[in-house]
Parts: C-alpha cells; sequence; structure tokens
C-alpha cells in the first residue's frame, strides 16, 4: 500500500527500538499506534498475526500522516519470529506476574533501551493485544518488564497510548530542550546595571512624593521593593515599560479637553 506525501519525510533516526504489536485487534489502533511512535521518534514497527489481516486502511487513516511507518511495517505469524534477530525484548504489562524479571518504569526502560542501542544492540518492545494484553508464552519471550507506575486506582490504557508513553519517554531520554525557559520573545532579560538604574528612578520619585517619608520604615520599604523586582528575570522592555509608568505618574493627571 502507497503512502500519501503527509509524513513522507519521516525515517529512523539512528538505531531506535522496535515496536512489536502482538496479535492487534483494530486497524484503527494500529494507525493510532503509528501516529503515537511518529510523535517519539520511532520508526520501526512490527506486526504479530494481526486479527483482520494485513494491510488495513482504517490504519492508514488514523495515521494522521504517519503513513512511512506503516508502508514498512513487517508482519510475523509468531512472536518468535518478530523478535529473533533481536538482542534485547522489553514487554509492557499493567497487571501483577508471578516472574522473576528486572521490572522496569517507562522511564527507566527508555534509559536501558538507550544504552543498548548506542551500542548497536537492536531492541524490541513488545505490546499485547487490547483486550488482556500479552500471554504468558509472550512475557517468556521477554527479557525486561516494563509497567507503567499510574493511579492503582485505574490503570486502563488503549494500545496507543501505551505504546506514547513509551514514545515519549524514548525521545525524552535524548532530548535537551531545558525543562524550564523564559521566553523573551525580541527582547532580552535585563541585567543588574538596568534593573538598579529603575529602581534608582523609582526611589527618586517615591522620595519626592512623600511616599518613603518615615526614616525608619524607609529602609525595609525598599528592600521589600528590591526583593519584589529580583524575584523573577524582568526584560529590558518591561523596565522601559515601568520607566514610562513612573514618569507618567510624576507628572500627574492631565486635564482632559473637554475640561479646558
Amino acid at each position: 500500500m502507497t503512502g500519501r506525501d503527509k509524513g513522507a519525510d519521516l525515517k529512523p533516526i539512528g538505531n531506535t527500538p522496535i515496536v512489536i504489536l502482538v496479535r492487534p485487534q483494530l486497524a484503527d489502533n494500529i494507525g493510532s499506534v503509528a501516529r503515537a511512535m511518529a510523535n517519539g521518534g520511532l520508526f520501526h514497527l512490527r506486526l504479530v498475526s494481526p486479527r483482520d489481516g494485513w494491510p488495513q486502511l482504517h490504519a492508514w487513516r488514523t495515521a494522521s500522516g504517519a503513513d512511512r511507518l506503516l508502508d514498512n511495517a513487517q508482519l510475523f505469524d509468531t512472536v518468535d519470529e518478530a523478535v529473533a534477530d533481536l538482542h534485547h525484548v522489553f514487554a509492557t504489562c499493567p497487571r501483577p506476574r508471578h516472574i522473576i524479571k528486572p521490572l522496569l518504569t517507562a522511564r527507566g526502560g527508555a534509559l536501558e533501551i538507550c544504552e543498548m542501542t548506542a551500542r548497536n544492540l537492536k531492541v524490541g518492545i513488545l505490546f499485547g493485544p487490547e483486550r488482556a494484553g500479552l500471554d504468558n508464552e509472550d512475557f517468556a519471550r521477554a527479557d525486561y518488564w516494563i509497567r507503567y507506575p499510574l493511579d492503582p486506582r485505574f490503570m486502563s490504557l488503549n494500545l496507543s497510548q501505551a505504546v506514547m508513553i513509551m514514545a515519549y519517554e524514548w525521545w525524552m531520554a535524548k532530548e535537551e530542550t531545558p525543562a524550564r525557559q523564559l521566553l523573551t520573545n525580541e527582547t532580552r532579560i535585563a541585567n543588574k546595571a538596568m534593573l538598579e538604574n529603575f529602581l534608582g528612578h523609582l526611589f527618586k520619585e517615591l522620595d519626592h512624593c512623600g511616599f518613603l517619608r518615615n526614616e525608619q520604615k524607609r529602609p525595609g520599604m525598599i528592600r521589600n521593593l528590591r526583593h519584589f523586582f529580583q524575584r523573577g528575570e524582568v526584560t529590558e522592555q518591561e523596565l522601559r515599560t515601568l520607566h514610562g509608568v513612573v514618569s507618567e505618574l510624576v507628572k500627574g493627571p492631565r486635564k482632559s479637553t473637554d475640561e479646558k
């Protein structure tokens, strides 16, 4: 099946983990999975014995442009065939299991996978059928178990949501965007000299109007004003505006033309 032009630039970025859907039931969910994978920079999709066969047009309808992932999806009859060329396999499952296996969160799993793929190892992540998840035989093919620490009162996820969590954690494990930043658009953060210049202007006019006339309270009031402006990152444009505010307040109210 030929993909549309949307998402035509999607292609693998380095050695990325392979998403393996085991006996997926709905084509719409497979398409949504491809969309979630593309969000997190994942490209390789393998399907193990989809219930309604493959390809299915509905998958492309819900992929929202992630067509190349579906175009390149590989089809397998069994989990053993789907993982045969891999070095490590992770399995996702929300339910407790009576097994002895390393248990990881999605974030912990993503970090492990990053370390493995950096060594040129091929890694796969198993996701079970929508209704019941992976069975014990599927689970026995995995080296690691990933379980999401969600609210224990309600841990139900649909297939694409489960894939989205792993795709996001995989992407964030390598993402360098600061966790917090201040967007200043076309202005810049004011330096201390600019801030001190404004505060000098403000204190001068506050002295002039009598606001700081109480000599005993004056130092504390000045400190409070300093703390207020030092607490955040004031921009140059904001200081220019504040200079204008103080200057206009000093001039006092102006008579309107109607009052003349």
